[in-house]
């Protein structure tokens, strides 16, 4: 049986989502507690990665098991297992042809900064940046939308196609915190953070908005200037 999972985490403590060597993953603990549930290794497949310290509120990942137990049977004894830091939301009997890699369409990443007074409460959840010029940030966040080769902003090219759809994207204001989205066919590494990044530099009078279009047409990493910090990332929902 293949089950369809929806999870959640704080990634502060964890190393991004997927296994590494001498380093703690979301996969490898939630391997683990399927493990002690299923008494035999069980492999997770995740809608792609995250980075390091970098949050989730709609994660998706799948598993099979021919363990006969209710869906909610196996979130309960699967949430009694995992650290509070890691939660899974909801879980479901679904297809064997369903990929949570592979049928993905869409996914939505939302990145959080403080522009109000700085807490070390909120150091972990978000960026901090005072004095932004959000009208230039508002402006900016369009050039992006469309269907363009993002090779600038990624840390480096992990795939030889580097053309990348983003249907939506827009900046909220929520009192003290500034809210920017990103919805797309797909991301490559760090992408999300180098275009918050840039969004940033607007925001600071380091570039300006019709910046970007150059950036694109450029093809060079070395022109986008900061990554944003993981902290303020969040892989908001995963659209099949």
């Amino acid at each position: 049986m293949r089950y369809k999972c929806i999870i959640e985490y704080d990634g502060t403590n964890y190393y991004g989502y997927q296994r590494q060597p001498e380093r703690v993953s979301i996969q490898e603990v939630f391997e683990n507690a399927l493990k002690i549930i299923c008494k035999e290794d069980v492999k997770s497949f995740a809608s792609g990665r995250t980075d390091a310290h970098v949050h989730a509120k709609g994660q998706v990942l799948h598993f099979d098991s021919d363990i006969n137990m209710k869906p909610e049977s196996w979130k309960k004894a699967l949430n009694s297992l995992l650290p509070e830091d890691i939660h899974i939301k909801s879980i479901e009997g679904i297809s064997d042809d369903f990929h949570a890699r592979f049928s993905v369409k869409s996914k939505e990443y939302r990145y959080f900064i403080n522009i109000g007074d700085y807490d070390v409460f909120f150091n972990n959840y978000t960026a901090y940046f005072k004095d932004l010029d959000i009208d230039k940030m508002k402006e900016a966040i369009k050039y992006f939308i469309g269907t363009h080769d993002f090779t600038t902003f990624s840390r480096f090219v992990e795939k030889k196609d580097t053309t990348r759809t983003i249907t939506d994207a827009y900046i909220i204001e929520h009192g003290r915190f500034l809210e920017i989205t990103f919805i797309g066919d797909g991301f490559l590494k760090y992408m999300v953070r180098i275009m918050v990044g840039t969004l940033i530099d607007i925001g600071l009078h380091k570039k300006k908005p019709e910046d970007i279009n150059h950036l694109f047409e450029a093809k060079n990493r070395r022109l986008t200037g900061r990554t944003a910090s993981p902290n303020g990332l969040y892989l908001w929902k995963v659209n099949y």
